[in-house]
């Protein structure tokens, strides 16, 4: 990792391969001079996509990778090394907290979703039934129906849930990861800020949505053993995951051939996961994408 390069070497030829993003983090050994640590990774990422949910944009972040790479990890965390989702949720109450407006109201409600083999599931309410409709309201987007939306009013509250909801996640061992995410997460947060007026007695209120995506990881059958269900599963996860890349790059296309007569087709609906985030993908979002990759990487 150099700056916003990421260098590549084949061990069998020693070829090397450069990759440019926005910024490079190396995060293999917390002894390295070059270590970046969780908190580094809030502060480039969290903060400034918090900053815009305030000003009423719809944000989102999610990390995507090889199954084993680290996706979960950066967003989730383990034990004290807490990830973006815990503290993006954190640092939201001592925003709240610290609001000293006496016409200010801010209210957070959250949603926990995982999409396991193209089927909905809410991780808030484990009883209700496996394969949840989604549709799509006119102004408001996408939606999924009867999904549980929980008001809390602290961080204990939502540190509750998470935990409540990722102990509903699917999760299996392949041959590559012991705890494979055999699902896409999405925890979603939906902010609304009550302005009043005391002299108009009229009121404004602006909602945004932030969405914490931890991806199922990309794999291959033969590298994983998967066989019957886990085939299956993976199949999934990468038509998933293909579409998303398809959205992605429909939407490059389309910024690049602004003013012109002929729009790209964007194609959200070709999996649930891309038409669930269709609203952060495009339109009024700002999105940030963690490419999590790791030294053992180079047999994909």
């Amino acid at each position: 990792m150099k700056d916003n390069q990421t260098i590549i070497t084949k061990p069998d030829d020693q070829t090397t391969k450069s990759f440019a993003f926005d910024k490079s983090y190396w995060s293999a050994n917390k002894e390295d001079d070059n270590y970046a640590s969780q908190r580094v990774l809030y502060n480039d990422l969290g903060e400034e996509l918090l900053n815009h949910a305030f000003e009423g944009y719809n944000t989102c972040i999610f990390a995507y990778g090889q199954t084993g790479s680290g996706k979960s990890y950066s967003m989730m965390g383990y034990g004290e090394d807490k990830g973006i989702i815990p503290l993006t949720c954190n640092e939201l109450f001592n925003r709240i907290n610290a609001n000293n407006e006496p016409n200010l109201k801010i209210n957070v409600q959250v949603s926990y979703m995982e999409i396991y083999c193209e089927r909905v599931r809410d991780l808030l309410n484990p009883k209700a039934k496996g394969n949840m409709k989604v549709r799509e309201h006119p102004s408001m987007g996408p939606y999924v129906e009867d999904l549980s939306k929980l008001m809390v009013t602290s961080f204990a509250d939502i540190e509750a849930l998470m935990d409540a909801g990722n102990k509903s996640r699917t999760v299996a061992a392949t041959n590559m990861n012991e705890t494979s995410s055999r699902s896409h997460a999405v925890f979603t947060l939906i902010l609304t800020q009550v302005r009043s007026d005391a002299e108009t007695k009229m009121s404004t209120e602006k909602v945004s949505k932030i969405s914490l995506v931890d991806l199922a990881g990309s794999e291959r059958a033969d590298s994983t053993g998967a066989t019957g269900t886990r085939l299956k599963e993976g199949a999934n996860i990468n038509k998933s995951l293909t579409t998303l890349g398809k959205v992605i790059s429909a939407l490059a296309e389309q910024s690049t051939k602004r003013g012109k007569k002929k729009d790209e087709f964007v194609p959200y609906r070709d999996s649930i996961l891309t038409w669930l985030l269709k609203d952060s993908l495009g339109g009024n979002s700002k999105t940030a994408m963690i490419a999590a990759i790791s030294p053992a990487d180079y047999d994909e």
